[in-house]
C-alpha cells in the first residue's frame, strides 16, 4: 500500500495543533542509518487507511518528495474520544534486516467444524495476533488458522499450523506453544444440572 507524506520542519506541540487544526497529523519515520525524520499526513487520507487490515501488516511504500521508500507502521495515537488521528510513527525497512513486528491471525471453517455444527460449541480465539520475525519479503499480510477438524472441547495450538516459510514466531515468557482457538461446550454443566433436577422431580414421593 501506498500513502503521500511530507517533510515537516517545524516542530512542537503548538505547532502540532496547528497542523491538526488544517487537517493535517504530524508523524516520523525512523530507524535504519538515517537519522528521523518528522514528516505530516493527511488527516482523510491516513483515517481511511488505518481502518484496512493491511495498512497495520505490510510494507508500505511511503512516497515523499517524489521518491518511495519501504516503511512499516509502528504506534498510532488517537484522540481520547473523537475519531481523529493524533500521531503517527513508521520505521524504514530494510530487505536485508530482519523485521520484528505482530501478524493478524485469520481463521477459517470454524463455522463448518464439527465442534459448531455437531457439538453446538462456541469458538473461542484466544489470540487475535502473533509476534513474528522474518525478513521483509517474507513478512505475511495474515496468518491463516484453518478450524475445519476442531472437535468438542479441542483446542488449536501454534504447533497444529503451519507458519509461512521465513517467518518465525517469536515467544515471550517461554510460551513457545500458545493457544490460538478453543471449542467451548455451551451449557454443559447446566443441562447436567437440569436433567438431575428433572430425576429428582420423576422420583415418586416417600
Amino acid at each position: 500500500m501506498k500513502f503521500n507524506a511530507t517533510a515537516r520542519s517545524v516542530q512542537g506541540s503548538s505547532a502540532s495543533r496547528r497542523l491538526r487544526r488544517a487537517g493535517r497529523v504530524p508523524a516520523i519515520v525512523y530507524g535504519g542509518t538515517a537519522a528521523p525524520l518528522n514528516i505530516e499526513l493527511d488527516h482523510n487520507e491516513i483515517y481511511h487507511a488505518l481502518r484496512k487490515e493491511e495498512f497495520h501488516a505490510s510494507i508500505l511504500q511511503m512516497q515523499l518528495d517524489g521518491k518511495e521508500q519501504p516503511v512499516l507502521l509502528r504506534s498510532v495515537q488517537w484522540h481520547a474520544y473523537k475519531p481523529q488521528v493524533l500521531h503517527v510513527d513508521f520505521q524504514r525497512v530494510d530487505a536485508n534486516q530482519a523485521l520484528h513486528t505482530k501478524v493478524p491471525l485469520h481463521f477459517i471453517n470454524g463455522e463448518n467444524s464439527p465442534a459448531v455444527k455437531l457439538g453446538g460449541a462456541m469458538i473461542s480465539h484466544v489470540l487475535t495476533e502473533l509476534e513474528v520475525t522474518c525478513l521483509p519479503s517474507a513478512l505475511p499480510q495474515f496468518i491463516e488458522v484453518d478450524l475445519a477438524n476442531l472437535l468438542p472441547g479441542a483446542s488449536v495450538h501454534l504447533a497444529d499450523i503451519k507458519l509461512p516459510k521465513g517467518v518465525t514466531y517469536v515467544a515471550h515468557g517461554g510460551d513457545a506453544n500458545p493457544l490460538l482457538a478453543s471449542a467451548v461446550v455451551k451449557g454443559g454443566g447446566a443441562a447436567a444440572a437440569d436433567e438431575g433436577d428433572a430425576g429428582e422431580d420423576a422420583a415418586p414421593a416417600a
